[in-house]
């Protein structure tokens, strides 16, 4: 089987030669161009006395310019496309290599309010989020990080079999990802969808049928003109009165050219998008279910879309003056294609949310599918009712290098609590933030950092990062109680895993025993499952009194004068601390 670093690397091959042929066809076409257009001058120049023929020459000249021109674009296009999937796999290959800091963080998605966001490294700098996230647009972003906040434990297996069919389709998910990422869009989803459901149409029925009698007669004067030069004047007569009619409309159509203006190239991208999604094949619940989102009787979605972004790319042409002057003036195209945006907006409008929502969906999910194409050797968790809440083999936090990670096996069983006790860096918190992870990730549908995993599916709380706050005017003891008492009120309605970091720190150290003590207890009479790291051993005790309590330990050996750290889970109490070593050993004391 293929590695994925070895798909990468095959294939930002293949996309840079294909950008490079792209690249040399574009310069020919450039060059013949440049020839057509000297040609047309040229043979304009001669003829000039003969203007019959002077126009035939100028309109063939301009009839090849444009479809030199239009088969250039196309051409950059295909260029733009494949240079978008050649930096799509030159990122893998970065990321893989570790260097991932650049990316986007997902700062604003932090909430300290949140069960277990801020505690777990879920986003920030050398975040789980940074790490994974491949979305390319706000809506497929803000997706993902509700995705990995949501703390949902229904329907995992669904969501796993979807997860697991996009992970075998990384073609179709890079040209999704390389099309989404082709197109800036300056206006969110969110306002598009407001503006469309608050739109008052202003043109009256009968410009359905007006701007094409006016072009009927605009021709019929046309050819008159070009046999009898007398009819000329009236097509300048004729120019004045489609400018009147088009003025009288000027303003509201200049409102509606700017909203319109905002969201073109959204909804350019959005046909592209949808169109991806109605040509596969998808196999998974989950994945139809979406597909199916964007059906309409027997329309496609796509087709919808694209038609939209064609009449709003019309309207958008008003701004070449000679365009606005004589297509206003013999064609009224601004009302023309005013009206078909107005009947697309009243006909489309109500669904354009739920097109909007399976594209940012789609762009999620690919990340989601993504993540487990880098990751063939995580395994999805075998979802249970009853039985342990987690039993894994080898379990490991997902951004540790593997040459590195020390994994461990852990078995927590439901209403069961672990005190983890241990040296200062000798493993705790990390273990923490491993186990929280496999319960995020699990819950999304992910597979997990194991060789074996066998999870009963359970909510996530934690604290772990109490902070004080001056602008709130609250102590750091304050916070970490307010924490607290979030967390035995949250628990009280449903089942959640809890993890909690040396609590009560902002207090002296026998009151902290005292009330870690009648904290844990109380976690443990309501049934709670979860884990404590503490440095108080004297909390250890707890597991001579009561069943469901369980001790682990992180240890650490000093080596020929050296501080050496296993990084393993053992069953029992640290019984070596080594705060007076260090500060010995970095000449603090």
């Amino acid at each position: 089987m293929e590695s994925p670093l070895s798909y990468y690397k095959k294939h930002l091959d293949i996309y840079t030669a294909e950008a490079q042929k792209y690249y040399r066809q574009m310069t020919g076409l450039s060059t013949l161009r440049l020839l057509v257009f000297v040609l047309t001058i040229g043979g304009v120049y001669l003829f000039f006395q003969q203007w019959q023929i002077a126009i035939t020459i100028a309109l063939f000249g301009i009839t090849v310019f444009i479809y030199l021109l239009s088969r250039y674009n196309d051409i950059k296009a295909k260029r733009n496309f494949n240079n978008a999937l050649a930096d799509i796999n030159e990122a893998e290959i970065k990321i893989h290599s570790g260097d991932f800091h650049d990316r986007d963080q997902g700062l604003q998605f932090q909430d300290p309010k949140h069960c277990y966001s801020l505690d777990i490294d879920l986003f920030g700098r050398g975040s789980f989020f940074q790490f994974i996230n491949r979305t390319t647009n706000a809506e497929g972003t803000l997706n993902l990080a509700n995705l990995l906040k949501a703390n949902n434990i229904e329907d995992i297996e669904v969501r796993q079999e979807a997860i697991k069919e996009l992970s075998h389709k990384p073609e179709w998910r890079q040209f999704y990802s390389a099309t989404s990422s082709l197109v800036h869009v300056e206006t969110p989803a969110k306002q598009i969808i407001t503006w469309l459901n608050s739109y008052t149409s202003f043109l009256p029925k009968f410009i359905k049928w007006l701007p094409l009698v006016f072009t009927f007669v605009t021709v019929g004067l046309a050819v008159g003109a070009f046999f009898d030069f007398s009819v000329t004047a009236y097509l300048g007569y004729w120019l004045l009165v489609g400018l009147g009619i088009s003025g009288g409309y000027l303003k509201k159509i200049n409102i509606l050219a700017s909203n319109t203006d905002k969201v073109k190239d959204t909804f350019r991208q959005y046909a592209q998008l949808l169109d991806l999604i109605e040509q596969e094949t998808f196999a998974s619940d989950l994945l139809k279910e979406k597909q199916q989102q964007i059906q309409l009787d027997d329309e496609k979605a796509s087709t919808i879309f694209k038609a939209f972004s064609r009449s709003l790319d019309a309207l958008d042409n008003r701004n070449n003056l000679i365009g606005a002057i004589f297509g206003n003036g013999y064609f009224l195209t601004d009302l023309k294609n005013s009206y078909r945006i107005e009947k697309w907006i009243e006909t489309y409008g109500h669904k354009v949310a739920d097109w909007f929502e399976v594209v940012s969906f789609f762009g999620a999910y690919n990340t989601l599918g993504n993540f487990t194409f880098n990751h063939p050797e995580f395994v999805f968790p075998e979802i249970i009712e009853n039985g342990p809440t987690l039993q894994a083999q080898q379990l490991g936090h997902p951004l540790l290098n593997k040459a590195k990670r020390v994994d461990s096996d852990v078995t927590i069983a439901q209403e069961q609590f672990f005190i983890v006790t241990g040296a200062n860096m000798a493993g705790k918190s990390t273990f923490l933030r491993t186990i929280s992870l496999h319960i995020v990730m699990a819950n999304v549908g992910l597979p997990v950092c194991a060789k074996l995993s066998v999870y009963s599916p359970i909510k996530l709380i934690t604290s772990m990062r109490t902070t004080d706050s001056l602008t709130d005017d609250s102590s750091y003891f304050f916070s970490e109680l307010t924490r607290l008492k979030y967390i035995v009120d949250t628990i009280k309605t449903e089942r959640y895993f809890i993890v909690l970091d040396e609590i009560l720190k902002g207090t002296n150290s026998t009151d902290k025993a005292i009330g870690s003590k009648k904290f844990v207890e109380k976690l443990v009479a309501s049934n709670a499952t979860g884990i404590i790291a503490t440095h108080d051993l004297s909390l250890c005790e707890i597991e001579q009194d009561l069943e469901e309590v369980k001790n682990y330990y992180f240890d650490a050996e000093i080596i020929n004068d050296e501080l050496y750290f296993d990084y393993k889970l053992k069953q029992g109490v640290c019984q070596n601390m080594n705060a007076s070593f260090l500060l010995k050993k970095m000449e603090i004391v």
